[in-house]
């Protein structure tokens, strides 16, 4: 009763004294009631350990799978930008990030500020977005896929940019690309948005458009205007430790269940449909893309597998709650030998250096699932247009057409922006280490460390 009392405004309290004890009483009882009904504690927990998986999928996640590929004078820094990224970007989404991006705006491109500080983000759900969780849980949650997303790109320009310009470079990139992006698709409003009041319906379940596209388009735009290492490819740039990048792959298999299932935002059937066809995409990649290097080279390496792996989880990510299971390893497994193509054939014969095959994985592979997710999707597995076909399966074949649309979108935002982006950070500055940094390495030459000393 006190707690009640307590959360009642305090110029109704004159009005509800006037009632009769008894009607009182009822009264509060039954704001106690429909409060509680709003809410599920089993909701809140799953969500909150799904932030949590998916925060792991930057650091460790990503920071060691990036870290192992780049050569050892350079691990260091490379796994540096995934953990500043965790601190940099969750400052910009407590001031305005969450709020552009979720709040609403006067144009379905952006977010208004109506969320800005965090403004109104505490214990009562937001039924547009969750209705039985914390508005506050939400937010977190989101704020794991906007730390992960600019992550994805470093592996472009590995070895190579300055960490003044990166930081500069992924401030500026949050605002021009990720959040528009973000609230295009998931925003309410927002112009891609499926079901709160979007133009054209984009369906993208856990990130496909406003992740892997955005993150993979903006690292082929970064391998091209920063130009090839030095000694690229004539010098050999193996992997220093393919033992880091092997625990990093398989700690982002894990984590991807918080990135897709707890995009339900329910311990819901929703979730398991997506944590299912997430794990069977991703084992059908790495033994397809397994198998096309086998056939290409004789050998399956560890490294191909661990990427057709990731190649996998990022095609499944748009679809993963909206198809069944068996479509789930059709999309796997085409995204492993598409991916593996794009990674080896396409880039040697265009010459552009995607140092860790950012843009071969993350932006191919984004495209692919979200082109597939309109043939696929099927109100069986969710039903959120109430009733109606969802995709060319469901006799919607124009689907495939607005993911057409959502893709070209996200895709021209990253062209765009990145590079205006890049032009800002080369004039103020300057983008690209020099050569005695780059030959020294980044460790040493923007940290003052290395990853392993052996004089030790």
């Amino acid at each position: 009763m006190k707690l009640a009392l307590r959360s009642i405004p305090f110029f109704l309290l004159p009005v509800l004294a006037l009632a009769q004890p008894a009607d009182l009483e009822k009264r509060l009882s039954d704001l106690d009631k429909a409060s509680k009904a709003a809410q599920s504690a089993g909701d809140n927990a799953w969500m909150l350990v799904s932030a949590a998986l998916v925060l792991m999928m930057t650091g460790p996640g990503l920071a060691l799978f990036y870290g192992g590929l780049v050569r050892r004078k350079n691990v260091l820094g490379t796994m540096m930008q995934s953990f500043v990224l965790m601190a940099l970007v969750t400052v910009i989404w407590a001031i305005v990030g969450y709020s552009f991006a979720f709040g609403e705006g006067p144009t379905p491109f952006l977010g208004g500020l109506n969320y800005a500080f965090l403004h109104n983000v505490g214990s009562a759900p937001n039924a547009d977005y969750a209705g039985t969780i914390p508005q506050q849980t939400f937010m977190i949650y989101q704020l794991m896929f906007a730390i992960i997303t600019p992550a994805l790109i470093s592996g472009a320009f590995a070895e190579r940019m300055k960490f003044t310009a990166m930081l500069l470079f992924m401030t500026l990139w949050m605002f021009i690309v990720y959040l528009p992006m973000a609230h295009m698709v998931w925003g309410k409003g927002g112009f891609l948005n499926a079901t709160l009041g979007g133009k054209i319906p984009c369906f993208d379940f856990a990130g496909g458009t406003v992740v892997h596209i955005t993150s993979g388009v903006s690292a082929l735009v970064c391998a091209l205007y920063m130009g090839k290492r030095k000694g690229y490819p004539n010098e050999p740039m193996r992997p220093h430790s393919m033992v880091l990048s092997t625990v990093g792959a398989c700690l982002l298999w894990v984590g991807w269940f918080g990135f897709n299932a707890g995009s339900a935002l329910a311990a819901s059937s929703l979730a398991t449909s997506a944590f299912v066809a997430t794990h069977f995409a991703a084992a059908a990649a790495a033994l397809s893309w397994m198998v096309a290097e086998w056939a290409h080279t004789g050998k399956p390496s560890v490294l191909g597998a661990i990427s057709g792996s990731v190649a996998g989880l990022v095609a499944i990510t748009p679809a993963s709650g909206f198809v069944k299971p068996m479509p789930a390893l059709v999309i796997g497994a085409a995204a492993g030998v598409f991916c593996f193509l794009m990674a080896t054939a396409v880039k040697k014969r265009f010459g552009y250096d995607d140092s860790l095959d950012a843009f071969g994985v993350h932006g191919a592979g984004g495209t692919l699932g979200a082109l597939l997710t309109g043939v696929f999707a099927t109100k069986e597995i969710n039903d959120v247009l109430n009733g109606k076909g969802l995709g060319w399966v469901d006799g919607n074949a124009g689907q495939v057409a607005n993911q057409a649309i959502g893709c070209l979108v996200a895709a021209g935002l990253a062209v765009v922006g990145t590079f205006l982006i890049l032009k800002i950070c080369d004039l103020t500055v300057g983008v690209r280490a020099s050569e005695d940094q780059e030959i020294e390495g980044l460790d040493l030459s923007m940290h003052g460390e290395e990853g392993y000393n052996f004089e030790a």
